[in-house]
Formats: structure tokens, C-alpha cells, sequence
């Protein structure tokens, strides 16, 4: 009996500090009335972290790890998050390093421009341009397909190379720098799916719709931020 309680104690000890450690950190995801917005935050809710939906810079400036979900066209994207005054909060939000990750429609903004429902300009952040899937594909591009990891980065840690997620696009991100493209795809073509730049994070597939492996990058991305890096 004495052993039993002892053993209990130490649990509860360590599922003390294990929620200490996720309700420490603030998590803000970015509401600019666009689509996947709920997806995302029960994604989170399932790690056990309580994000934050909102659509305030300060809230989004002040948190520790940040998500900008994304369904849709980029340039209807681009006009929401300019009408929130969002668009410079994410500009510096980057600016600063701080832990950024988007997704879907959120990879493509980052980039240049556009040329979804004409040339539109986008954020600029990463430069490059956003393209329309190649003629002769199935479009859009829906669906598990694997993810070749370009660089070792703990973000994959615990997920193998070319594990399968979930996709739903037409247009793909083709940035300038090659050495940003931190997973590919293969879909007729290789075609750019996870971008990393400092504490950047992007993916053009849904980590929250990918079951395990999708929670899992998300894990480890907070872990991330939760350590500052």
C-alpha cells in the first residue's frame, strides 16, 4: 500500500509539471474570419494546450507560439488579413523571430504574389510566388501524400521521412531561396510542402486533418517554442 502511494505521488507530481509546462505557454491563432480556424485550435485542444483565437495584434504579438490557418485563395486571404490590420502583425511577427507556423493558404500569403484569380501580391516574407498546379492533374490536389523531408530539423522528430498527410490545393508555394524548402512532394511533379526559415514554420498540407503524425509535428513545434528556439 505504502508503494502504491508512493508511485501515485510521483504521478501526480509529473502530470503537475507536464501541465504546468503546456498551460505556460500562450498560443494565439490568428482569426481573420477565414476557414480551418476550429480545426486547428482542437487540433491543439487534443495535445492539451488552451489556444487562443483571436484576431487582436497585441494578443498575437505577445504570444509564444503563434498559428495562421489558412483555406481557400490567397488573394481573399490577403484581403482579410488587411482589413484586420493582421497582414503587419505577421510581417513582424517574423521580423522578430518569434514561432510562426502556418497552413495551407497561410505557406502561400508568405510569399511574393499570386497569380490565383490574377496577380495578387502577398506578404512578401519569403521571396517567391505562388503557381497554379500544372494542366493534366487532377485539380485540386486532394487527398494522403507523402512528405520527403528536405533537412534534419526537430520538427520531424518522431516523424519518419516520407510519412503520408493530407492535402487540399490547387495552387502550390515556388520560392526564390531553395534552402527555405524544408519538405517536398511528389503529385506529377516535386512541388515545394514545408517551408522553414528560423522559427518560420509552413506547410502547404493540413498537420491537424493528418492524424498522429500531424499532431505530432504540432507537438513539436510548440516544444520549440516553449524552449525559445
Amino acid at each position: 500500500m505504502l508503494k502504491l502511494r508512493k508511485w501515485v505521488s510521483v504521478y501526480r507530481a509529473f502530470y503537475n509539471i507536464y501541465s504546468m509546462n503546456k498551460d505556460s505557454i500562450s498560443i494565439a491563432v490568428i482569426d481573420y474570419g477565414g476557414g480551418n480556424i476550429g480545426s486547428v485550435s482542437n487540433a491543439l485542444a487534443k495535445l492539451g494546450y488552451r489556444p487562443t483565437v483571436t484576431a487582436s495584434a497585441s494578443v498575437i504579438l505577445g504570444a509564444d507560439a503563434v498559428f495562421l490557418p489558412g483555406v481557400g485563395a490567397a488573394a481573399d486571404t490577403m484581403k482579410s488579413l488587411s482589413a484586420a490590420g493582421i497582414d503587419e502583425s505577421v510581417r513582424r511577427l517574423v521580423k522578430l523571430k518569434k514561432p510562426l507556423f502556418a497552413i495551407c493558404v497561410g505557406l502561400q500569403v508568405l510569399l511574393g504574389s499570386t497569380e490565383e484569380d490574377g496577380e495578387h501580391e502577398c506578404l512578401g516574407i519569403i521571396p517567391g510566388r505562388v503557381c497554379k498546379l500544372p494542366a493534366g492533374l487532377k485539380i485540386p490536389h486532394m487527398g494522403w501524400n507523402q512528405v520527403k523531408q528536405a533537412c534534419p530539423h526537430p520538427i520531424f522528430s518522431g516523424i519518419p521521412d516520407k510519412t503520408d498527410f493530407y492535402f487540399v490545393h490547387s495552387y502550390y508555394a515556388l520560392p526564390q531561396d531553395r534552402s527555405v524548402v524544408a519538405g517536398t512532394t511528389d503529385y506529377g511533379f516535386e512541388f515545394c510542402s514545408m517551408i522553414i526559415r528560423h522559427n518560420l514554420f509552413a506547410t502547404q498540407f493540413h498537420p491537424e486533418k493528418s492524424g498522429e503524425f500531424g499532431l505530432k509535428m504540432y507537438s513539436n513545434f510548440l516544444k520549440l517554442a516553449s524552449k525559445g528556439v
